[in-house]
């Protein structure tokens, strides 16, 4: 028998695919579609680990699903390679950014191709591209062209260890969501884009589509949208008054004080003793400053009710104001009598300039006499100029500030003398509008032809990390809707279905970091047990919304697997009648609700049942490797064609079952490791205790507690348990 050689097996078939464009979408506009789509990745230095191939495996087994069931499919790629990593890995290392982008790129196109995915390489996009960035630009001159780009001097966010601005989506507990260093207030001019324009929409829009509701909740949350009443508050010997914002009228009778923001306008009045009036009760109470309201939320001022407030009960009693007990009264008649209905959010304008050298230029100068111009449209791409010096300034200017022959340059309006904006953007912008390009990448007229964003948008199923849902997510839906606004694209949701997956952490638990030293590389994996046995193990290692932890020693399983389905075709005899079609079913039912595990694990079955068979029939093996294809691509197309069929495996037909022969329903059997339980597995009640056992036996999480562990027992109960003692 042929021996089972992954490393010649992989690479001949990666070649094929290549060559016959196998995984090329079409833009045909007859064809039914299928738009599958994974966050494009940040080409570090350290190439791609283990935690990026989770995702791309998951998207790869849904693409090919569907192009089996006779979708076109566009499943591409690209690289998001403008920002801080590369910068900062230049600045150490002496290394032009651009150069260092070349290269990680080469190396993350090489990874990825050695690992079987069936992207459309044909559709490859960069951000740090001009041919790519000129559309970045171009949409953000209709932003400024709207009034949604402005200008504003603001305390901002700065990061002292990154010399760099950042919004308040990358502050984490306080600190620079990517090194940790406490942020500090500066004033600064910065651009802005106004995405609280859009903050109801976004919000509401959430109802209209397919995202997971944990996705739902953050998004909702981070917009805090909140209905309330806003109430005014005179003053004693004073004619102004004091607009609050509160979302509990019905407690007006029992506010003591009047709560500021530090920076509000009568905060300094505040100090000096300043009185205001309950309109409810009539009476007089102090106005405090206090560090817990914040001027950018409401209106800067709250009423302060002690007796139901845990912040306002602990500012009353350490400043020994008073904490009145009341009865709760008609929220809607409290707002009728004393305020009026409004809507606030707790989202912020997005803070879009960086004072960085490695992100796109923003396309304006400022004129002495005409202010700030935009570029002219024809003149895009404004490519990011060659400079020595890329550090960032210790006086927060961008080193673009210090290239005098690029700052200084004519006025396209008057023609006289101006200077370039030196910020450039946010990392943020070229992942906000990425998936369009991929309709149309070569397009040299608009940033897509409206014909393939008909055809293809929006996107039917985007998976993607759970960290990205307040920042890159809501950024694009907002990019998106304003496209939509401008009739530039058909749908004003870029995104019809939303999924996440849980982190692949190091052994032990820790997070993947490469400071720590924990990073595992796939090279070396691919080299010594294949591809297919490395994307088999990610998607058996535990469900795949839930952190797990990497464990090598798991591989093992998935590799002796593929060998078992490498050897049946010893078994396989004439014959067309398939009997597996409870595996058909449940395969098929778990690639949707992405249960990969458990449709491995019944795979796993099927596979244990046809070997205790003499033979194998011909349909059964074939459906077998169309279900099991998708998983483990190289090693089934192999088979297939050694099978005699000519064309490749993945434009067959994807299998379908009689539900006739299904007269089972499916059970959950537990796995204990010592009296205790650590993994559970889905199987029909068929399944006999010897399959129960080797199942339960190379499962990850059953395999992390008896590895390298003496098995004195093990105990299998049918279609309920099994057991196994230590």
């Amino acid at each position: 028998m042929t021996p089972y050689d992954h490393s010649k097996i992989e690479k001949k078939w990666q070649k094929y695919w290549e060559s016959k464009k196998i995984f090329r979408a079409s833009d045909d506009i007859k064809k039914k579609k299928f738009y599958s789509l994974i966050e494009f990745p940040y080409p570090s230095g350290d190439g791609l680990h283990v935690g990026h191939i989770r995702s791309n495996t998951a998207m790869d087994i849904i693409s090919h699903k569907r192009r089996m069931e006779g979708y076109n499919v566009l499943y591409p790629i690209g690289w998001d390679a403008f920002g801080l990593p590369t910068e900062n890995y230049a600045i150490k290392t002496g290394i032009q950014p651009a150069v260092v982008t070349k290269k990680n790129t080469d190396t993350f196109r090489r990874q990825l191709k050695a690992l079987g995915f069936s992207f459309d390489w044909s559709r490859e996009i960069n951000t740090t591209d001009p041919k790519y960035y000129k559309w970045t630009q171009w949409i953000f001159l209709q932003f400024l062209k709207k009034g949604l780009a402005y200008k504003k001097k603001m305390a901002i966010n700065w990061c002292p260890k990154c010399l760099i601005g950042l919004a308040n989506e990358e502050v984490v507990d306080g600190g620079c969501e990517r090194c940790g260093t406490p942020v500090v207030q500066k004033e600064k001019e910065q651009w802005m884009l106004a995405i609280t324009k859009y903050a109801d929409r976004l919000d509401k829009d959430l109802d209209d589509v397919d995202f997971l509701e944990k996705i739902k909740i953050q998004q909702r949350n981070w917009i805090g949208k909140s209905e309330g009443a806003e109430i005014e508050f005179s003053l004693k010997g004073d004619s102004r008054k004091i607009k609050v914002f509160t979302t509990r009228p019905d407690t007006i009778f029992g506010v003591t004080y009047i709560a500021l923001s530090a920076d509000h306008e009568l905060a300094s009045l505040a100090t000096k003793g300043l009185k205001a009036i309950n309109p409810a009760t009539k009476e007089e109470i102090p106005v405090m400053v206090t560090d817990y309201v914040l001027s950018d939320y409401g209106t800067g001022a709250v009423m302060a009710v002690p007796a139901h407030d845990e912040r306002d009960a602990d500012f009353a009693k350490k400043h020994n104001l008073p904490i009145k007990e009341i009865v709760l009264q008609d929220k809607k008649e409290m707002t009728e009598k004393f305020g009026k209905v409004v809507t606030k959010y707790k989202l912020r304008d997005w803070i879009f300039s960086r004072q960085r050298y490695w992100g796109e230029p923003i396309p304006v100068v400022h004129c002495e006499n005409c202010g700030i111009v935009p570029v002219p449209e024809k003149d895009l791409p404004l490519k990011l100029p060659k400079v020595k010096n890329y550090k960032p300034t210790e006086t927060g200017e961008s080193p673009l500030a210090e290239i005098s022959k690029w700052v200084n340059t004519k006025c396209p309006n008057c023609k006289g003398k101006a200077r370039r904006e030196t910020d450039t953007m946010p990392n943020w912008a070229g992942s906000s509008w990425y998936y369009l390009r991929y309709v149309d990448p070569k397009n040299k007229k608009a940033f897509a032809s409206r014909v393939n964003l008909d055809h293809w948008t929006p996107v039917d199923w985007y998976n993607g990390g759970m960290e990205h849902t307040t920042l890159h997510l809501l950024y694009s839906r907002f990019w998106h809707k304003f496209l939509f606004d401008l009739g530039l694209v058909p749908t004003s949701e870029p995104y019809q279905k939303r999924t996440s997956h849980g982190l692949i952490l190091a052994k032990g638990g820790a997070k993947m970091s490469k400071s720590v030293g924990n990073v595992v590389n796939p090279d070396s994996i691919v080299k010594a047990v294949g591809a297919d046995a490395l994307r088999v193990y990610e998607m058996f290692m535990g469900p795949f919304d839930q952190h797990i932890a990497w464990d090598e020693n798991g591989i093992v399983g998935t590799r002796r697997f593929i060998e078992k389905v490498w050897k049946l075709r010893e078994k396989v005899a004439a014959g067309d009648k398939v009997t597996i079609h409870k595996t058909i079913k449940k395969v098929s039912e778990d690639i949707e609700n992405m249960k990969f595990n458990t449709a491995i694990s019944s795979l796993m079955i099927a596979v244990n049942d046809l070997e205790k068979s003499t033979s194998v029939s011909r349909a059964d093996y074939s459906t077998l490797l169309q279900l099991f294809a998708p998983f483990a691509p190289h090693v089934c197309e192999e088979l297939w064609v050694n099978l005699g069929n000519k064309k490749s495996i993945f434009l067959s037909t994807w299998p379908s079952y009689d539900s006739s022969k299904i007269t089972d329903s499916v059970v959950k059997v537990m796995v204990q490791v010592n009296g205790k339980v650590r993994a559970s597995f889905e199987v029909s009640p068929e399944t006999d205790e010897e399959s129960l056992k080797k199942i339960a036996l190379d499962m990850p999480e059953v395999k992390k507690w008896t590895e390298g562990k003496e098995i004195k027992k093990i105990i299998s109960v049918k279609g309920r348990l099994v057991s196994i003692v230590i």
